[in-house]
């Protein structure tokens, strides 16, 4: 894991506002992803503030990279992966309350991060990170430790592609695949899969139960609230939505996709927990 030290002269602002002393963790995939936006999220940071860059090779460097901090603020160069990955180790490390992350989305899966209010554009999440304040948001935190910053659904669904992530090569792939297939094979989308038998049950209170088809469920935070909220949805009926501070589910080995990134189980039974305010994000 390689680390430069760049100082700033405008490091001495260090007593207004968030902390300008930084680390700058730079997730190997990003560098893979869009160097060049990598480039500038360094350059506008180390100019910004006193800037310590690491570039950790592995999960195992970034998390030590984490853990050394020191007084300097965490700045992720990454995507929603390397965001979710800090927030799960600081969490685990019960660090998460004193800490005070910023990101410059840097990858093919950055919708977490921008849900969350930061900047797509490299410049002005650059800038947030050095110029924005702190905003204390809402963390789901289920009975295995396991963190949800943003959304959870089960079943998983899968993410559209991104058209505007397209390289040529693919769709050179792709006309290839088209041009050879006399008759496509029609795949059904992930969600389209026989409803499922669950229990969920929003502050003890039974929603549905095994008896009743679920299609689907989804749970999030509403930040401010110390809520989350929670729709069921059912075959031949409006979706049920409620607001609550523990979730529990209880199916047989049924599966969840957290944040769009991480996909959980087989488990048989799950609860979520609201922590208001748990974590710190820089924001404009």
């Amino acid at each position: 894991m390689a680390a430069l030290d760049h100082p700033s002269d405008r490091a001495d602002d260090a007593s207004e506002g968030l902390s300008r002393q930084l680390l700058v963790i730079v997730d190997p995939f990003a560098r893979r992803a869009d160097g060049e936006s990598v480039r500038i999220a360094k350059d506008v940071l180390c100019a910004g503030a006193a800037a310590k860059v690491c570039l950790p090779q592995n999960p195992e460097d970034f998390a030590k990279a984490l853990a050394k901090r020191g007084a300097r603020r965490p700045v992720l160069v990454g995507d929603d992966r390397a965001l979710l990955r800090a927030v799960s180790l600081l969490h685990r490390e019960r660090e998460l309350a004193g800490a005070v992350l910023s990101m410059v989305p840097v990858g093919s899966s950055v919708s977490l991060a921008r849900s969350l209010g930061v900047p797509g554009g490299t410049v002005a999440a650059a800038r947030a990170a050095l110029y924005g304040a702190e905003r204390r948001l809402d963390l789901l935190v289920d009975d295995s430790d396991g963190v949800v910053l943003g959304d959870l659904r089960i079943p998983p669904v899968a993410e559209a592609p991104d058209a505007s992530l397209a390289r040529p090569w693919l769709r050179t792939c792709r006309s290839l695949v088209r041009s050879l297939a006399a008759r496509p094979v029609r795949v059904a989308p992930p969600d389209s899969a026989a409803p499922a038998r669950l229990r969920v049950e929003a502050d003890g209170v039974t929603l549905v139960d095994l008896d009743q088809p679920v299609e689907g469920v989804s749970v999030g935070p509403t930040t401010g609230t110390g809520l989350a909220r929670v729709e069921v949805r059912c075959p031949s009926a409006a979706p049920l939505t409620v607001q609550a501070r523990t979730v529990t589910v209880t199916g047989q080995d049924f599966r969840y996709r957290a944040d769009s990134v991480a996909i959980g189980g087989p488990v048989r039974r799950r609860t979520w927990t609201v922590r208001e305010g748990a974590w710190g994000l820089a924001l404009p």
